[in-house]
This record gives C-alpha cells, structure tokens and sequence, in this order.
C-alpha cells in the first residue's frame, strides 16, 4: 500500500529543491491522501505555454513524459519525477492480476487549475549583472 508521510517529503524535498533550483523554477511539495507526493510548479524560466493548449495548468502524465514534452521542459520533469521518487522508491505493480503496491505515487502540475496559473519568467537578466555569491557585499 502506497504510503508517504510528512518525515519522508522532508527527506525528499532538499532533492527536489535542489532540481527546482537548478532550472529557475518556483514550486511547492505537498503530501496528499497520505499517498501521494504532489509537486506544483507555480512559475519559472521553463517555457510551457505550446503543452499548456489554452489551460492555465497542466497535470503531467508521468508516463508519457518523453514523448509529449522536449528539450529543457523534459529534462527538468525527468530529473524532478526522480527527485520525488528517491531513493526508497518501489513500484511492484501488476495490473493483470490487479496488485497494486508501491512506496508512494507522485503528482506533478504546472500551475493550479482554480486561482493560480503557470507564469513563464524568463531569465533576462545579463550574467555581467548578477550577483556573485562568492563576493561580499557592500551596502552603501
């Protein structure tokens, strides 16, 4: 029986964070039904408007991940769905003899249906400009 808790999306969400991060994108982790970790990506520098069809979100098939989606958009919900599965992760499903058992399902949506859709902020900023962390900083 799927089950994942708050102490596991805990353990999780550094791994996940870490992918948001590394493409610019803003998101949040949930845990629903005690069986799903869910993940909304809410904005970023991913341009999703040509899956998007007209809708304000998007709920990503984690099957069909490789052949509806290319380029950055793939790479970043390949490397996000492994992120939330982890290293525990165990899927022992057999839909012919209708068995079921797995460590948790997962969820991802690109914005939220009802109130908040994707916002697509690309990164215009000149590397020339961006704040080094390495430095200190001045405050005058």
């Amino acid at each position: 029986m799927a089950y994942v808790s708050q102490s596991m999306k805990k353990e999780l969400a550094p791994g996940i964070k870490a992918v948001l991060n590394r493409y610019g994108m803003k998101g949040s982790i949930r845990v629903r039904n005690h069986s799903t970790l869910c993940v909304t990506v809410k904005s970023g520098a991913i341009d999703f408007s040509e899956y998007m069809r007209g809708e304000a979100y998007i709920d990503v098939n984690e099957y069909w991940i490789d052949t509806h989606y290319s380029g950055i958009a793939r790479d970043f919900l390949n490397e996000l769905l492994a992120a939330m599965k982890g290293p525990n992760y165990f899927n022992d499903d057999d839909a012919m003899t209708d068995y079921f058992h797995r460590s948790h399902y997962t969820d991802i949506s690109i914005g939220t249906a009802w109130n908040k859709p994707y916002t697509y902020m690309p990164n215009s900023i000149p590397a020339g400009l961006k704040v080094d962390t390495n430095k200190a900083a001045y405050i005058v």
